[in-house]
This record gives C-alpha cells, structure tokens and sequence, in this order.
C-alpha cells in the first residue's frame, strides 16, 4: 500500500480543488438582499418571542377592542361601537410596534453593545435599519390581520378605499419609527424604557384611540389632533367610517413627523 500524504491536494473535480464533494472555501459576504432578510427574520422571531412586546403588540389592542365594543364605556357617538374603535386600535397596534416595541427592544439592544457589533459586521448600518422596519412591517401585517377579524366578528362594517388605509398606515409607521429610533438612539435603556411605555399610556388615553377628541376641551382639542396616534386615528376613522377620501390634514402632519422623526434619527442616533 502506498502511504497517503496528508498534504496532498486533493484530486481536481467538481468544486474547485477538490474531487466530488470535496469542500472548496470561498470567504466573503452573503449578497446584501439575503443578509437583509436573514436579519428581518431574526428580527421578527425575537419581537414575536418576547412576552412585554406580545402585550403590547397583540394582547392590550385585542381587549380594548373587545371591552369598549361590548361594554358600553365610553360614549364613542352614534353607530356601532366597533366601527369607531377598530380604527383607533389599528392605530394603537401600530405605535405599540413602530415606536413602543421598536425603541424597548433597540434600545436594550444598544445598551448591550448587540448594535455595536452588528455595525462592525458586513451588514451596513442602513441594512440593520431596513432589516428592523421590515421585521417592524411583518408584525404589523399579523397585528392588523389579527384584529381585523375580531373587529369583522364584533360586527365592524368598514367602508373607503384599502389603498388609502394602506398609505395612512405606512405613513404613521415611518412616523412612530424615527420616533422609537429616535429615543432609543439617544436615551439610557432604562430611561427609553420608561418613557416609551408612558408615552404609550398617555397617547393611549389622550390620541383619540378609544375616546374621541370632541370629548376633551375645545383647547386641548387642537393640540392633541397634532399627535401622530391622533392624526393616524382620526384619519383612518375618516375612511373606514364615514367613507372619506383621503384626509389631506392628516396625511401632512403623518408626513411632517415622519420627515423629522427619521431625520432626527438618522442625525442624533448613536450606535453605543
């Protein structure tokens, strides 16, 4: 038998070097579309396996809207209750996803040094931001999927064109996340805690989301239709109540936070 030298190359073939199934090295990058979605999956699968994240994004829109269609609570004027509240829940579940959700869980994410190293990766730094709205847009498709058919079942009857609630609701997604870059970018991770979830209480009560805006006083009125959840509420009840086509004024103050949010973002966001 002739001894076999360890150090031999292998046999030309298939795969370069070596024979069949011999395993050629090829060191490099992935293609930037497939780290992009490699990252938005990742992404995603975090956000869903996360109990604070799961109540906010799906259990506390569910029983809002559930409780205040069934009890009568809130005076929410004439017609069915659902059909004024499932717009402003859809609203809720996408600030506690863009903003909530999003600067919580970037937030830590920075603290940790997890951004820190993932910038110093192939990945650039514009990709990790796209890989985490589009993780932000998949969880918002099943949020509203969700509870659109809890609506449909508590007897919503929504009316407009789907083409006008889908530009209302990418709009108010751009602007709920320059806001959550925003704050997680320049906020501790316990202060961006913390003020995410009041920010989230206070629009909750105070952005026409289960109490509508005529039921504050006249000079609160004007000030609170300027919030982002406010104008993304009032603007798809428009649509899907009343049948309006779109909303002119709340589709530039959606625009107007979404300009400055992600610029402020881009410009004050400091990755450690």
């Amino acid at each position: 038998m002739n001894p076999v030298n360890p150090v031999d190359p292998a046999p030309t073939g298939a795969g370069g070097t070596g024979g069949t199934g011999a395993y050629a090295p090829k060191p490099g990058a992935a293609p930037l579309p497939r780290m992009i979605a490699a990252q938005a999956v990742l992404e995603t699968k975090m956000l869903l396996r996360n109990g604070e994240q799961l109540l906010l994004t799906v259990v506390i829109p569910t029983l809002l809207l559930v409780l205040f269609s069934t009890v009568d609570i809130v005076d929410t004027g004439a017609g069915e209750a659902v059909d004024f509240l499932a717009p402003g829940v859809l609203a809720l579940a996408v600030m506690s996803t863009a903003f909530t959700g999003q600067a919580i869980a970037t937030g830590f994410e920075r603290r940790y040094g997890v951004l820190k190293r993932l910038a110093a990766s192939p990945l650039p730094r514009w990709a990790l931001m796209t890989a985490k709205t589009l993780s932000v847009l998949v969880t918002e498709v099943l949020q509203i999927a969700l509870l659109t058919v809890i609506a449909f079942a508590l007897g919503w009857s929504p009316q407009g064109s789907p083409f006008t609630v889908l530009l209302l609701l990418v709009l108010g997604t751009a602007a709920f996340s320059g806001l959550g870059l925003l704050m997680a970018g320049t906020l501790r991770a316990e202060a961006t805690l913390a003020a995410a979830n009041l920010v989230f209480l206070l629009l909750l009560v105070g952005g026409g989301v289960v109490v509508p805006l005529e039921n504050f006083p006249a000079g609160a009125q004007g000030v609170l239709g300027l919030l982002p959840v406010s104008a993304l509420s009032e603007g798809l009840r428009d649509v899907l109540q009343d049948g309006a086509g779109l909303p002119w004024a709340q589709v530039a103050i959606l625009t107007a936070w979404a300009v400055a949010g992600l610029a402020a973002a881009g410009r004050f966001f400091r990755w450690e």
